[in-house]
């Protein structure tokens, strides 16, 4: 399937080949599909130099179609390849994240315009073994010298770091060049970890919207340029805007969508996200000349501001303040609507040590503990008025968490409760 995979997307970025549709197979049928130039319906993707579209995992609700371009996907690739020092030729790319989802389309492309192929990990479930072996063989192509690279998502680095220092799995990742972490906050244990083992991390923000990611460990990549738009109805709360030659032409068969988040400005084609940030200026370190960059750091999404008796609550702060305490591995936080309060802020943790998950029942000592710390950092409002655990976080084929799962569960268990 790679190979032919691959095959479709060089003929469509190098504007070469027999007039076939290629679609993904029934394995894939959440995926994208690639076309090849002369079979591209133009008119119906929205612009001339479609390439690709990629159905988006509608984690959010909403899944979309996004329109993704030949001169988006290459200028993706050629700004990846500077930021994190790759030669414009030879680099060895592993393939650890499904094509038919925008990081693994990505993987395909850089490598193709770098001349090469990636390295496939094994088909089936995700494990350290099959990605240790992987490594080895993308050394093994590159060579002792040889620049390697990997793209995964913050799931896959935790459960590899999980073989703990000193491991095979650890120490294959060590030896990558680069290791892109992105589609998910990656939580600050893992970071911790990886700084200890001397990992060549990068960590990445974008979307299919972007043709993956665009900005790296908080810097926009060359060309690109991010501004806030404020909300009309609610001027406390700032959209990301993001405008580079790798933005999408927009979505298949959905002009209102597309009139609503795409655009054209001064520094080219823009895409409103529909997550909150700030962005600043900093020096940058070019030696011997001062020049100011971009640094944009993400803060939320505009659908997890939780109402809670009228006082406004970020869903990824309280998230932040519970993923900090050592006790806790992992956590989503969600409103779930209240006659009483308008939303509850509840909270699902993964515990470090899944040992001592809590009985059900009133609230527990560890609960106390990161209520207390919520009220200092965040105010009274924060504290979840219900908890849940897991083993693990529900999570969607592209390594997502299921946000959709969690609420339904949730909401499940407050009608239980009422």
């Amino acid at each position: 399937m790679i190979t032919e995979q691959t095959a479709a997307l060089r003929s469509a970025l190098e504007g070469t080949g027999a007039p076939v549709e290629f679609t993904l197979d029934d394995a894939h049928t959440t995926g994208g599909v690639l076309f090849r130039p002369e079979a591209r319906d133009a008119a119906r993707c929205g612009h001339p130099d479609a390439v690709a579209v990629v159905r988006t995992s509608g984690s959010t609700g909403t899944p979309k179609q996004t329109v993704l371009t030949g001169a988006g996907l290459r200028a993706s690739a050629g700004a990846t390849a500077t930021r994190i020092g790759a030669p414009e030729q030879g680099t060895q790319w592993l393939l650890a994240v499904g094509t038919q989802y925008v990081a693994g389309l990505a993987v395909v492309s850089r490598s193709i315009l770098a001349g090469t192929d990636p390295v496939v990990l094994a088909p089936g479930t995700f494990t350290a073994n099959k990605f240790t072996a992987a490594a080895r063989e993308l050394r093994a192509r590159a060579g002792t010298t040889g620049f390697t690279a990997v793209s995964l998502v913050p799931t896959q680095l935790t459960r590899l770091l999980d073989d703990g220092p000193g491991s095979p799995t650890v120490a294959a990742l060590a030896d990558l060049d680069a290791i892109l972490v992105g589609g998910a906050r990656l939580p600050d244990s893992a970071r911790q970890r990886s700084a200890e083992a001397d990992l060549n991390l990068h960590l990445t923000y974008g979307m299919a919207e972007t043709c993956g990611g665009c900005v790296y460990d908080g810097v926009p990549l060359d060309g690109v340029f991010a501004d806030l738009v404020t909300e009309p109805d609610n001027p406390d709360i700032t959209r990301l805007r993001l405008a580079g030659p790798m933005v999408a032409a927009g979505y298949l068969d959905d002009p209102e969508r597309t009139a609503a988040h795409f655009s054209a400005g001064p520094q080219g084609r823009r895409f409103l996200t529909e997550d909150t940030g700030v962005v600043s200026l900093e020096d940058s370190p070019a030696a011997g000349i001062r020049t100011l960059r971009q640094r944009l750091q993400v803060t939320g999404r505009v659908d997890d501001v939780i109402n809670t008796g009228g006082v406004k609550v970020s869903a990824a702060h309280v998230q932040r303040v519970l993923e900090e305490s050592p006790e806790v591995r992992d956590a989503f936080v969600t409103g779930i609507p209240d006659d009483q309060w308008g939303q509850l802020v509840c909270a699902v943790l993964v515990l470090a040590d899944p040992t001592s998950t809590p009985d059900a029942g009133p609230t527990t000592e560890l609960e106390s503990r990161l209520a207390a710390r919520l009220r200092t950092e965040l105010g009274r409002a924060a504290v979840p008025k219900k908890w849940g655990y897991r083993e693990s976080l529900p999570l969607l084929a592209n390594g997502k968490t299921d946000r959709q799962a969690l609420r339904r569960e949730l909401e499940n268990r407050t009608d239980e409760d009422s």
